[in-house]
């Protein structure tokens, strides 16, 4: 009985957390979708006065140009949002593509584009992004192209390596002697047992495009006329309101940025424990040796 108990706690505790995770997640894609709908003006709009504080008028105050932070948040979450899902599924497309061709066609093929990968990934990542997104026009498209291109070298060396391990699989070998085609092989054999590991590389990624992107944006690499958390950060910096104390400038982007990554991280964690059992296993043995010992009453 105490075992049982012991289950269906920590099952409850894991679902918590996935939970919590994609409510953040789906909160935020609502308010990214809800922005015509509660600021109907949109995020270009002024009032005069600048840097207000919070209030009525303006509920996360305004910034130096006098916009309301409030719609430059909801429309700014359309932009960010986008753009981090966008790189994310194109730097995980890239990744898989790469590396189940790579494990498939072994050989000098695989020799070649592993060294590819190799020396892609001895290329410092932020540096080479700094200087792409810096040659290159500025703008949101500019920086989802930059990140993708330089995002999915990593993923591709793991996915090869766990398609290699598959293919060497019984059911891999079976589907081929009985004569499967190579795309079915991968599409219904390989791919469906690595769900996991391109779901993590996904989510990882989208994290990462949402803060690289951000941080790109705040340098002033992005489009500055554009609403998005980073440009909220980049012109919260300019106009020096964290010196005159404007807090709400910064902040509500910030905290907005670190939600978001939150989120997907609870979620991305919740895919690893589903995927591994033995960490659920690991988890529920603490648990145990660190449960007290329930004490049984003589019911005479």
């Amino acid at each position: 009985m105490n075992t049982l108990v012991t289950k269906v706690g920590k099952t409850a505790g894991f679902d918590r957390r996935a939970t919590a995770g994609a409510c953040v997640l789906l909160l935020l894609v609502l308010v990214a979708l809800a922005a015509p709908l509660l600021a109907p003006d949109g995020p270009t709009a002024t009032d005069v006065r600048l840097l207000a504080a919070p209030s009525g008028d303006h509920l996360f105050g305004t910034d130096g140009q006098g916009q309301d932070v409030f719609a430059q948040f909801l429309w700014g979450a359309r932009s960010s949002l986008l753009m981090a899902a966008v790189v994310g599924t194109g730097t995980t497309v890239l990744a898989v593509a790469v590396g189940i061709f790579s494990a498939y066609v072994r050989g000098m093929g695989d020799d070649l584009i592993s060294l590819f990968v190799n020396v892609v990934l001895t290329i410092p990542g932020l540096p080479l992004i700094i200087v792409l997104a810096a040659f290159l026009p500025p703008g949101t498209g500019t920086i989802m192209l930059v990140l993708t291109v330089t995002g999915w070298a990593y993923g591709a060396r793991v996915i090869r390596s766990q398609a290699l391990t598959l293919r060497e699989r019984d059911f891999v070998a079976a589907s081929t002697v009985v004569g499967e085609r190579p795309l079915r092989t991968v599409f219904v054999e390989i791919l469906p047992n690595m769900w996991s590991v391109i779901a993590a590389f996904f989510f990882g990624q989208v994290v990462f495009a949402l803060t690289a992107g951000s941080a790109l944006e705040f340098l002033g690499l992005g489009d500055a006329g554009t609403a998005s958390w980073g440009t909220m950060l980049y012109w919260a910096q300019n106009d020096s309101a964290l010196l005159q104390g404007a807090w709400w400038t910064f902040t509500v982007p910030g905290l907005a940025i670190a939600a978001t990554a939150g989120g997907l991280t609870l979620v991305n964690f919740a895919i690893d424990r589903a995927a591994h059992p033995r960490l659920r296993s690991r988890s529920r043995i603490r648990r145990v040796a660190g449960a007290p010992t329930p004490v049984v009453r003589d019911a005479r």
